[in-house]
């Protein structure tokens, strides 16, 4: 907003509100890309080994046009080098047992076609006692006729997931042999922070948990509850450090902040005939604190930016791989907030409660209907995380924490972990336990209860060694 009605202090205070979305348009984009500071969220760094080779090195080419302004802040290190094996682990994972799903997937092809076939000939038998065409059917899709038939597709399909092995990135192990994690490295060589003091970060994941997130203050309030209060901070802890910077940094009027996070604690649901857009709060919150003018982009806005105003070399192809590793890394996760508003599909429950060797009546017996959908999401994703049974293909990942080992209560409902019973729950002294899983808990035999404590105490010792 330009003009003159700009020295009225009610528009220049309020100007962030009142100001259309950014625009890729914006006369002083350019000054963002060209002596702006620009700081990459984890899952930008996290995508790289989404994309094929040539892919990549467009993409860290680009990035080499604005190194010497990276900043990377602690918590964007550590949330990288911390989850980059999960990203190794499932491309590999999923790359390996291709070929073996591959022939799995047409196997149930070729058993479907020769079970339509007896379908339609018990029905020729039993209605029009036609031995004939039955016998035709016989002939006609045979068991091998059926597997001839199916040949050629199942050779195309192999070539390509053989194919694929080209594009895996060839590393022995998470510990060595990464080669993104060399070239992030060497990508921002010192411009790297250092971890702020314990005490600082205490003081902030207060701030976070008692007064920003029950507020709904922006940024990273939707992981509330995600875990301990330490874990679910982790945006809000970025967005601290990032002040902190830019406050102490005295050449850099400008903050570019690069993310493929655009829920609601980061961005402004669209409303009022208005787009979504990154939350003015942060903008106004940043100019205040350090003087410092922010934009937000996600990942194919600014490499498109990066090519306009940098003449970086990235192929239309790149673009399209960009936009689908943002899609990819973009959780689908149920949370304690989602969950007491979300019913899982039955064939999720029953295998997760198969694969617990639990009595699915349970779930009957809590009587509470918000537990009953926090149990079943809790056991969905515990039976997924520790491996107990194959994730479904479409299946979303689980945040629904039923216990955390914490010197501090982390919510007025939680209760101490003495109320599980002595002998079945080995951290009694030093957990809290969610009001839900107390509740299922009192409700189970105790062969049931035993095995969900189990399932409860082995989750936070995983979570704990990650």
């Amino acid at each position: 907003m330009t003009g003159p009605e700009n020295d009225y202090p009610l528009i220049r205070q309020y100007r962030d509100w009142i100001q259309s979305s950014p625009s890729e348009d914006s006369p002083d984009r350019r000054q963002f890309f060209t002596n702006g500071t620009v700081v990459l969220d984890t899952n930008v760094l996290l995508s790289l080994y989404e994309y094929t080779p040539a892919a990549r090195k467009q993409v860290l080419g680009a990035l080499q046009s604005v190194q010497q302004r990276l900043w990377l802040p602690h918590q964007v290190g550590l949330e990288f080098v911390q989850n980059r094996h999960r990203i190794i682990i499932g491309r590999k994972k999923a790359l390996e047992a291709a070929s073996k799903t591959l022939q799995s997937k047409l196997g149930e092809a070729r058993t479907a076609i020769v079970d339509a076939r007896k379908l339609v000939q018990g029905l020729l038998l039993k209605y029009a006692q036609d031995t004939k065409a039955t016998e035709g059917l016989d002939s006609e899709i045979s068991d091998q006729t059926v597997k001839t038939l199916l040949s050629d597709w199942t050779k195309t399909l192999g070539d390509h997931v053989q194919r694929l092995k080209e594009y895996d990135l060839a590393i022995s192990s998470v510990d060595k042999g990464d080669p993104v994690l060399s070239q992030v490295a060497e990508l921002f060589g010192d411009k790297v922070a250092e971890p702020p003091d314990p005490t600082e970060i205490r003081r902030r994941v207060d701030e976070a948990a008692t007064y920003r997130f029950p507020n709904h203050i922006p940024p990273g309030f939707a992981d509330a509850g995600k875990g301990t209060p330490l874990s679910s901070s982790g945006d809000f802890l970025l967005w601290e450090e990032t002040i902190e910077h830019m406050a102490e940094s005295a050449e850099r009027s400008q903050l570019l902040f690069v993310s493929n996070d655009t829920k609601d604690d980061w961005y402004q649901p669209a409303g009022n005939g208005r787009g979504s857009r990154p939350w003015p709060s942060l903008a106004s919150e940043l100019r205040a604190r350090t003087g410092a003018e922010l934009r937000i982009e996600t990942p194919g806005e600014f490499y498109r930016g990066v090519n306009r105003f940098l003449d970086a070399e990235i192929a239309e192809e790149t673009y399209a791989e960009i936009d689908r590793a943002a899609e990819n890394l973009v959780e689908v996760v149920i949370t304690e907030q989602e969950a007491v508003h979300a019913k899982p599909r039955p064939d999720l429950i029953a295998a997760a409660f198969e694969a617990a060797g639990l009595d699915e009546s349970l779930l009957d017996s809590i009587g509470d209907a918000s537990s009953r959908l926090l149990f079943a999401w809790w056991l969905i994703g515990v039976t997924a995380q520790l491996e107990r049974r194959r994730r479904f293909d479409d299946e979303p990942d689980v945040s629904v924490p039923p216990a955390t080992r914490s010197e501090t209560q982390p919510d007025p409902g939680w209760q101490p972990g003495r109320r599980l019973h002595l002998g079945e729950w080995p951290y009694r002294s030093s957990s809290w336990i969610a009001p839900w899983f107390v509740q299922a808990v009192n409700c189970a035999s105790r062969h049931d209860r035993q095995i969900m404590q189990q399932l409860a105490a082995r989750q936070l010792d995983v979570e704990r060694a990650e």
